[in-house]
């Protein structure tokens, strides 16, 4: 079947049914893709369902800290298939929910691996839709790894489908995925390491804060290697052997499975993206200032496949409502990423917002750095909390807040105080003004100042 539409949309996540669901109700014909169920990764292989975990492990870690403090802990344990249950709650229904928005809207659906076979042209299995435009939303994929044995690892998506958790994990890299993971699997009783190739791991976080985290880490039990370069992975009759170098040396470590945590990547390797003439580079799509392709004016790309900002579900949504805006009214908005948190969700979770303190110094900007362990703070002492600190740096003149990182109870919620005062321009003595309610997390932001 050949058919003509006013957009092809590959994906259907976060940025790809914000532009589809938009155009769709401006009037314009609109097919949208998809090789997977319908819904895309945050829904149904990412934020959701690592969440879901997390919040079992922040659970029984808030019991645990409290033992002794009021708090009875006998017999307290996470029940993993149990658990998985509850998980699938939320995932199981994400397909057929956007398959009936989908439907509702007058949207076309195709399921299939979808490649270019022209500069506006998608064939999907015997299918050929052809687009006046076409979206590039595929989201991201695990990294290719170049050791042998990399095809027996676990993926993120395979590691959220585990019907029984193994005793014995390894998560190779040092990334936010491996760390997560690695604080939801220690709290549910399973001998975790985590290999990590560099000194640091977790970049992107303030360096402070992620040495009191990987300390905390290894407080858990985690075994945090830092330093070891994995080089292969063998099958083994219990799972695999993770083989590492480190300080010159090979060190084995035997697990039931290995986690790929080493990076992800767009997942546009197999659109055929040169049939279309759509530049790319490592980091997708390459685009303009209106998340248009620079080589193929009628392609636009959003989220994880385009390669303008930082990979976050945030960044899709925002970038699927810039698409929109630029297909319906012609290129005019551009995407504004000012604000954009992170966060790494271990327990307590780590933020970020804004600059670190080496960016800042790059800029050649003039800061003041707030930087304090605030373990001993009462919003961390009324929870049995021993890792809290914080790092707020703020430009002398101006007052301007340049960049905020949190580590403690409650850190992925007050970041996005920050995350306000970043994208408006709200300055430390007038953010130190604000009435809070007290006590909580958030009051502390002024003494952060």
């Amino acid at each position: 079947m050949e058919k003509q539409y006013d957009l092809v949309v590959i994906g259907t996540g976060s940025g790809a049914g914000v532009t589809a669901s938009r155009c769709r109700r401006a009037g314009r014909t609109v097919a949208v893709i998809d090789s997977r169920p319908f819904g895309g990764t945050c829904a149904l292989r990412g934020c959701h369902p690592k969440k879901m975990l997390v919040s079992a492990a922040e659970a029984i870690d808030a019991t645990h800290r409290m033992a002794g403090k009021g708090v009875r802990t006998q017999g307290i344990a996470m029940d993993w298939p149990e658990l998985m249950r509850f998980k699938r709650t939320d995932t199981d229904p994400v397909p057929a929910f956007f398959a009936q928005h989908f439907a509702d809207s007058g949207i076309e659906v195709f399921h299939g691996r979808a490649r270019f076979v022209g500069p506006t042209a998608v064939a999907v299995g015997n299918d050929r839709l052809h687009g006046t435009h076409v979206l590039v939303a595929t989201g991201a994929m695990p990294a290719v790894l170049p050791f042998p044995g990399a095809e027996y690892l676990t993926t993120s998506e395979q590691f959220l489908e585990l019907d029984t958790l193994p005793a014995r994990v390894v998560f190779v890299g040092g990334g936010y995925i491996s760390f997560e993971f690695a604080h939801v699997t220690a709290r549910a009783g399973a001998h975790v390491t985590i290999l990590h190739r560099g000194v640091r791991p977790l970049q992107g976080f303030d360096p402070d804060l992620v040495d009191l985290l990987v300390t905390h880490t290894r407080e858990l039990g985690v075994q945090v290697r830092l330093g070891a370069e994995v080089c292969g992975v063998d099958p083994h009759h219990q799972g695999v052997v993770v083989r590492a170098l480190h300080d010159g040396q090979e060190h084995r470590f035997a697990a039931n499975i290995a986690v790929h945590g080493a990076g992800r990547v767009p997942e546009v390797d197999d659109l055929d993206l040169e049939a279309a003439g759509v530049a790319r580079e490592p980091r997708g799509v390459t685009v303009n200032n209106y998340l248009q392709s620079v080589s193929n004016p009628a392609v636009y790309a959003a989220g994880d496949a385009a390669a303008s900002g930082a990979p976050l579900t945030p960044t899709a949504a925002h970038d699927g409502d810039v698409v929109a805006a630029n297909l319906l009214e012609g290129n005019h908005r551009q995407p504004n990423y000012a604000g954009l948190a992170s966060v790494a969700f271990t327990v307590p979770a780590l933020a970020t917002v804004g600059l670190t303190e080496a960016a800042a110094r790059a800029q050649g900007l003039r800061f003041q750095t707030h930087y304090q362990d605030t373990s001993q703070w009462f919003s961390a002492r009324l929870a049995g909390a021993t890792v809290s600190g914080h790092k707020v740096l703020v430009e002398e003149e101006s007052q301007r807040i340049l960049g905020a990182h949190l580590l403690g109870p409650h850190a992925e919620e007050v970041i996005n105080l920050f995350a306000v005062a970043v994208r408006f321009g709200i300055r430390a003595d007038e953010l130190k003004q604000m009435l809070f309610a007290y006590p909580t997390r958030a009051s502390d932001v002024v003494h952060m100042l």
